[in-house]
């Protein structure tokens, strides 16, 4: 008898139908050849401090670090049953070998390997590794088994990180609960990603707010706008410091003659992207469908493990091997023909798409390969809108890649009139190539016919004001860029291909870090962003860049990718963690700075809204001190009947901002807040927002009946 373990129930059951196993056991199928379980995720984990040391039930400083010459392992409470259903298959007499189903990745690997050597079992293991669950890769994966010893190194570098994440983890975070005298969790990869929204929160902070001035002439079929033509910096060409000098210009060409004095076309190329990989995939989701990383990442996973419609989508690879031209050209035929027209497009001869190095290239293909859709027909009524979507956007990609470059005649015309020049930029389109396989094809803007000489007039100009922009607060796309390249923000997709390996935790890992930071309260979401709360300003602040720093972080991680390569043994890798911990403990100790915690309550629900006195701002019904929570401004008096309550988000839906502290505190105050959306303004009966050149209040709120955001 063999017995196969997959990594959960519902693939357990695919495999099952695949080997014809309809008999079924107490959490197992099977036939006369074989038996099919399956663990459910991890059904062993490292044991607690505790559990290895009942002295460590009890947090010490002077126990630390904790650093025990192995870490043992144990069986998980909760998923015990299932474990024991697979120890005594594996120990039963009648099992000769066994397979390893689970996931074919590090994670997977971690999970069977736990569970066999728990067990004790020593019987031969073949490793089934495919990259799609389609019936087809399930029978030739099924075909082409290994020997397991081929992944010992894949899980070698497993264990070692989930060790490495233990120690540096836990003695981190009982050396700063017990300085700070506050529960504050740490962690390997947690931390430094945090470090990069607290970052970001600074920058935004110490940004220095700059206005000038902008001026655009009409020339009725195009427009242009000034520049000081002997700037060197373009970011900054188009800025006029003073407003009297933006309205002469505008006094000084309006109606006039322009000269065309410079003509420059250029024709450019656009490749097409690559194949996602899961980071990526994650991030055009984040911005074009507003999905969090988790939730793309459970979308592609039903995708890939319910619907069997595209290929194992935890993989940090964009590229396909060598071999799979014939697996593309029949996924291509099995495409819904929803995508008919844009199959159409493709440059196929006879019956096949190129062959590119910037698709195929088995040297750039790691555990698995890029992300692309199965050649299983796939019915698309059968799913969720969330899912349709996100499958929408795969095969896209996947067709574009195959598609011609993007390609365009780049124009950049200068005009001059009574001694000022006007740059107009546009683009000619030659072939739109891949971009014809977007969705939402950005306009391009398109300059009319032009020569040098060529005059036109001026119907119309005018100046603008406007302010430099801080940084943009992170969203979940902009975040996984920053973990992808160790807290640097690339936008070069070849650039970050070099990266490859460098950066903060996995694909597979970092949607479950960025939750985790929120679970533990040092993130927030706010709309689409995500923002460090105080909590986790004051967590970067006390812990030492050594665990803070993402490029540290990437150094880890690039380690771990050499150890499941085989470059490295791991001993240099573990050295250098334990050596972490240690400098940790001694940190806390001797070096952390003085820091305030807020201290949590004991006892209370996790919802409970933490709140605020607002300094100097009474109540303007009863006047009776203004309180703060996580979503409005209200009365200290609400107990005693005063209905006074200003939601945060209740100028929002009229383009206006978030109400907080430093808003509430002027507009009480100085009776009117005037910013770069518009004007606030309170009397005794509302309080309204007018939008920017606007003369009406976009909106109006009682001061007695404000109850709802």
């Amino acid at each position: 008898m063999i017995v196969v373990i997959a990594e959960k129930p519902s693939v357990a059951r695919d495999i099952a139908r695949v080997l014809k196993c309809k008999e079924k056991g107490e959490a197992y199928y099977f036939n006369d050849k074989y038996t099919v379980s399956w663990a459910l995720g991890h059904l062993v984990a490292l044991c607690e401090p505790q559990e290895i040391d009942e002295k460590y039930k009890r947090w010490r400083k002077e126990d630390l670090p904790i650093i025990p010459e192995k870490i043992p392992t144990k069986v998980i409470p909760k998923t015990r049953k299932q474990y024991n259903v697979l120890k005594k298959l594996l120990s039963d007499a009648n099992t000769s070998s066994v397979i390893c189903a689970t996931d074919a990745g590090r994670e997977g690997e971690l999970i069977f390997r736990l569970i066999y050597e728990k067990t004790g079992c020593k019987k031969p293991v073949d490793r089934l590794w495919i990259s799609s669950m389609t019936d087809t890769a399930l029978k030739e994966g099924f075909a082409a088994l290994t020997p397991s010893s081929k992944y010992d190194n894949l899980y070698k570098s497993a264990r070692l990180r989930a060790q490495a994440d233990w120690l540096v983890g836990m003695n981190a975070t009982r050396a700063f609960t017990l300085r700070y005298g506050v529960l504050l969790s740490l962690g390997r990869v947690q931390t430094p990603t945090l470090s990069i929204l607290v970052k970001r929160k600074e920058e935004i902070a110490n940004f220095v707010k700059e206005e000038y001035y902008t001026v655009q002439v009409d020339y009725g079929d195009f427009t242009g706008t000034w520049f000081d033509i002997d700037s060197e910096d373009d970011r900054v060409s188009q800025r006029i410091k003073d407003q009297a000098t933006a309205k002469a210009i505008v006094k000084k060409v309006s109606g006039k003659e322009a000269e065309t004095i410079s003509l420059t076309k250029e024709n450019k190329r656009e490749l097409p992207p690559l194949l996602y990989d899961l980071t990526s995939l994650q991030r055009d989701a984040n911005k074009m469908l507003g999905f969090t990383a988790k939730k793309t990442l459970s979308l592609a996973q039903s995708l890939y493990e319910s619907k069997k419609y595209i290929t194992y989508p935890r993989t940090d690879s964009k590229y396909l091997s060598d071999d799979m031209l014939p697996v593309v050209n029949k996924t291509i035929d099995a495409l819904p023909k929803e995508y008919s027209t844009l199959v159409k497009g493709l440059n196929m001869q006879s019956g096949s798409v190129k062959k590119d190095k910037r698709v195929f290239d088995a040297s750039k293909v790691t555990d698995h390969h890029a992300i692309i859709p199965t050649n299983t027909s796939a019915k698309l009524d059968k799913l969720s809108p969330d899912e349709a979507a996100l499958f929408d956007i795969i095969i896209r990609r996947f067709l574009a890649v195959f598609y011609p470059p993007y390609e365009y005649e780049s124009v950049k015309a200068i005009l001059h009139c009574e001694g000022e020049n006007f740059k107009s930029i546009g683009k000619n389109i030659i072939n739109l190539g891949w971009k014809a396989t977007n969705k939402n094809p950005s306009k391009e803007t398109v300059l009319p016919e032009l020569s040098k000489g060529d005059k036109r007039k001026i119907i119309s100009s005018r100046s603008k004001r406007e302010e430099a922009k801080p940084p943009q607060n992170h969203t979940d796309a902009s975040l996984l860029a920053g973990m992808e390249n160790a807290g640097k923000i690339i936008e070069d997709e070849a650039l970050r291909e070099q990266m490859k390996g460098s950066g903060i935790g996995t694909p597979a890992t970092r949607a479950a870090i960025i939750e985790r930071l929120i679970q533990v309260k040092y993130v927030k979401r706010q709309g689409k962003f995500l923002l460090a709360t105080d909590k986790g300003e004051r967590i970067i602040k006390a812990a030492p860049e050594a665990i803070t720093s993402p490029e540290m972080t990437g150094r880890w991680e690039k380690a771990l990718s050499e150890i499941a390569e085989g470059k490295q043994d791991g001993k240099r890798f573990w050295q250098g963690i334990q050596n972490l911990t240690n400098y940790l403990i001694d940190y806390t100790n001797k070096d952390a700075p003085q820091l305030e915690f807020e201290r949590e309550v004991k006892g209370k629900s996790s919802k409970t809204k933490k709140t605020n006195a607002v300094e100097g701002v009474m109540c303007p019904v009863c006047a009776s001190q203004m309180q703060e929570n996580s979503k409005a401004f209200y009365c200290d008096r609400w107990k005693d009947g005063c209905r006074f309550t200003l939601w945060k988000n209740c100028l929002q839906n009229a383009g206006g901002p978030l109400l907080n502290k430093k808003i509430i505190t002027m507009l009480f105050k100085e009776g009117q807040v005037v910013g770069s959306t518009g004007t606030i303004k309170i009397n005794e009966k509302e309080i309204t927002f007018t939008k920017k050149g606007e003369e009406k209040p976009a909106v109006s709120i009682s001061m007695l009946y404000q109850r709802k955001g």
